[in-house]
């Protein structure tokens, strides 16, 4: 099992401790907060032991999962990698490109492997119709929440639209070519509601919107490619493949058979597939361990990662 410690211990750090306990690819050594009085306070209520020096917890540990706010993500990150260990890192990346491509040089130069927080692959609906999504050429996705004060010191690009913005890039397989996108501050310093639309050198369009002030919660993408149409609902983890095919001559009395103008028929079919429950952040640790055991490429690579800041930075700037 590999040693792992985590660097903060706020709602989300919690929930990472907790799953690192459980997980059979990890032994959890301890964690780190800047609060100590906080630290403390975890952990006497849940027994994961604190460290109040961060050098010590990452001398004692192979893996170290930052679960720290987006500005310290870079100085962690750094000490971890210099140490010669692992790192799991929450998105986004970092604060800057800059330092996201510094962080993936080091980690290169040390022969570390490092994974990107984007728990959206991970998550089932997504898994199980990432193999059917095939050189789409126009995706949509919403991505609405329910105002909460936790994550309005970044822009909702940052905070919710960079999940969408990954989960395209990990499928369109094309340079960006264009970026046009506008944001609307209502409640917060930066931009509460965003809308971006970006064009790739292949043809391919993306139309994102996020929102953090919505009456609802809403997380949803679809994808168009020849012949097929796939929806994926993030949050109720439900997912949609509709397939055309050329019609048989003689159609069964339940086909679906359209006709085009020139007389060309098709019928549709749905192919969906299984979706498999999981714990998508226990399974993203997981995945980090194999890819470490086995001296693999991790599935949410800190390149990877880095491409969807520079994005979501594009964005921003573009407002």
């Amino acid at each position: 099992m590999l040693k792992a410690g985590v660097l903060g211990a706020g709602h989300l750090g919690k929930i990472h401790l907790r799953l690192l306990q459980q997980s059979e690819e990890y032994e959890l050594v301890g964690f780190y907060d800047i609060d100590e009085t906080s630290g403390r306070k975890v952990e006497e209520e849940c027994g994961y032991k604190y460290f109040k020096d961060l050098d010590e917890l990452i001398a004692a540990v192979d893996v170290v999962d930052v679960v720290t706010p987006t500005l310290s993500h870079f100085e962690a990150g750094k000490k971890t990698i210099l140490a010669g260990k692992h790192l799991f890192i929450e998105k986004p990346i970092t604060n800057t490109v800059e330092e996201a491509e510094e962080l993936t040089r080091l980690a290169r130069v040390h022969k570390v492997k490092g994974q990107v927080g984007h728990v959206e692959r991970f998550n089932p609906a997504f898994k199980a119709v990432a193999g059917n999504i095939h050189n789409p050429m126009f995706i949509e996705a919403h991505r609405l929440a329910e105002f909460n004060p936790r994550g309005t010191d970044v822009p909702v690009v940052l905070d919710l639209m960079i999940h969408d913005i990954d989960a395209i890039l990990s499928v369109v397989k094309s340079e960006v070519k264009s970026i046009h996108a506008s944001g609307v501050s209502v409640i917060s310093d930066t931009p509460d509601i965003a809308n971006a639309r970006i064009e790739f050198e292949n043809g391919c369009v993306a139309n994102l919107t996020a929102s953090r002030i919505s009456l609802k919660n809403m997380r949803k993408a679809r994808f168009f490619q020849k012949d097929a149409y796939i929806s994926v609902d993030f949050l109720e983890k439900k997912c949609e493949v509709v397939k055309m095919k050329d019609a048989p001559e003689n159609p069964g009395d339940f086909d679906m058979i359209l006709q085009n103008a020139e007389g060309l028929k098709k019928q549709i079919y749905f192919d969906n597939p299984e979706v498999s429950p999981n714990n998508a952040i226990l399974e993203e640790l997981n995945s980090f361990a194999q890819a470490i055991k086995n001296d693999t490429t991790p599935v949410v690579s800190l390149e990877q990662g880095t491409n969807a800041l520079r994005v979501a930075k594009q964005i921003i700037q573009s407002f």
